[in-house]
């Protein structure tokens, strides 16, 4: 229980130290995500960073791996609208 205690807490200053420019409640709700499933984000972003090391760009990897694993990724979203503070859906 500690050492999930302690796992979240590293994440979360993290977190802040990488996403300073992303407001409070998306970075939170972003490691809550994140803590549900570390090994998927930690496959995510492993595939990203050897991507980028085969010369694409972050963007483009980023965008190829989550497309990859968004079944995964979506079974983690909230089943609720308004969860995130939105749809998620565009108009």
């Amino acid at each position: 229980m500690w050492n999930m205690s302690f796992q979240s807490f590293l994440l979360n200053q993290y977190a802040k130290w990488k996403m300073k420019d992303v407001p409070k409640a998306q970075r939170e709700q972003m490691t809550a995500l994140v803590t549900k499933d570390p090994q998927l984000f930690k496959k995510i972003g492993e595939e990203i960073e050897r991507r980028k090391k085969g010369g694409e760009s972050e963007m483009k990897a980023a965008m190829e791996v989550m497309k990859k694993y968004r079944t995964e990724l979506s079974a983690l979203m909230p089943a609720r609208p308004n969860d995130f503070g939105h749809s998620g859906r565009q108009k």
